[in-house]
């Protein structure tokens, strides 16, 4: 089928056999003015947030085009839904489907600063901490680095535990090492009472690899602290409170942890009290977990970073807001969880997707 191009010249619209205009376009139905023009529309807005006019455009442009001819190919692109003009006599801004055309077919990414690769690596190693403060600590992060709201969802480890030791670090603290049936090694520092002889952890270790021996953290800790209050095991004080710490540790996590930061970043541009109000049931549904864990399922099943639009999803419908989001997997590319973070959909994509992949690749590598 034979596809053309119509309208005055540098048009974008493409004609069905029947002479019928479409009312969508894809980057290869675009000319190479058309890309040009949607390129740097999306870029003024990403910079401004204000709509761009045709005389704004023809300084930027690589080609002399007159204003006149650039208002035309504006038209066309609004008539396939990839611009709009807010008022009448406005310029254009970006339709959440031009967003996502350029994101999908025009946009460059950058690179990510050997500065930034030093401070994502070390924010999420887990030495001395848990996994869970690792993410924590990735997610501000990310959220301070990317200017948005940064949110990360890490399913709670179930595997049965093979191992575990206590490290003395020397007064009032040692080093709990966990190892799981799978081989996925966590280290957790925690408070031990001053004047503990070295033989109190020993002991709390030999106790605790009795019973953990083939459960997960929850129904071992459930045991241990059931134990504990029937004063079942013979142990001293000084092991009975080593073993609490360390348990008091694990108490708490929730099977699934959705960990957001930065919320108040989605609120820096926003003056509509609309605006504001639709940005408030946005975190509400976020900190209920719904609709993001279809969000993630989605992004689970290809590889890579992947970019919800506006109204590419419910969860984002008339908040303006967009999410970037990569999920982490471990050594044998199990996914286990995913981070992101959400942005006005006036993202600079450019960069803020990079950091949000070296991040997910960083997550993966020390906690997989």
């Amino acid at each position: 089928m034979a596809i053309h191009r119509i309208g005055s010249p540098g048009g974008v619209l493409t004609d069905s056999p029947s002479g019928q205009q479409r009312q969508t376009a894809s980057v290869a139905e675009l000319n190479d003015r058309a890309r040009e023009v949607l390129r740097l529309v999306v870029e003024s807005y990403v910079e401004t947030g204000e709509p761009v006019g045709s005389r704004a455009l023809t300084r930027k442009l690589t080609e002399t085009l007159s204003p006149a001819t650039i208002r035309n190919i504006m038209a066309d692109l609004q008539d396939v839904g990839l611009l709009y003009a807010p008022h009448t006599s406005a310029g254009r801004l970006p339709t959440d489907a031009g967003l996502k055309l350029f994101v999908n077919g025009l946009l460059e990414v950058g690179n990510i600063s050997e500065e930034e690769r030093t401070s994502i690596e070390a924010r999420c190693a887990t030495v001395g901490r848990s996994v869970t403060e690792a993410l924590e600590q990735a997610t501000t992060l990310l959220s301070g680095l990317s200017r948005c709201a940064g949110l990360v969802m890490a399913p709670k480890t179930e595997q049965p535990l093979k191992h575990i030791e206590f490290v003395n670090l020397g007064p009032g603290r040692a080093l709990v090492v966990t190892v799981t049936q799978s081989g996925h090694v966590e280290n957790r520092v925690i408070d031990t009472p001053l004047g503990m002889p070295p033989s109190a952890l020993v002991e709390a270790t030999n106790y605790l690899n009795a019973r953990l021996m083939g459960r997960t953290f929850e129904d071992a800790r459930r045991l241990i602290l059931e134990d504990l209050k029937l004063q079942r095991a013979e142990l001293n004080d000084l092991t009975a409170r080593v073993i609490e710490s360390g348990l008091a540790t694990w108490a708490g996590e929730p099977g699934s942890a959705l960990i957001v930061r930065g919320q108040a970043r989605l609120l820096e541009d926003i003056t509509a009290i609309a605006d504001l109000e639709r940005v408030r049931i946005l975190f509400d549904a976020l900190e209920r977990g719904e609709g993001f864990v279809r969000l993630l399922e989605l992004s689970n099943t290809a590889t890579g970073v992947q970019i919800f639009i506006g109204s590419d999803n419910p969860l984002f419908a008339n908040t303006g807001c967009s999410m970037v989001v990569a999920p982490f997997r471990d050594s044998q590319e199990r996914i286990l969880g995913a981070i992101g973070v959400i942005g006005p959909t006036r993202l600079n994509y450019a960069r803020i997707i990079p950091l949000v992949d070296y991040t997910a690749r960083a997550i993966g590598r020390v906690v997989g």
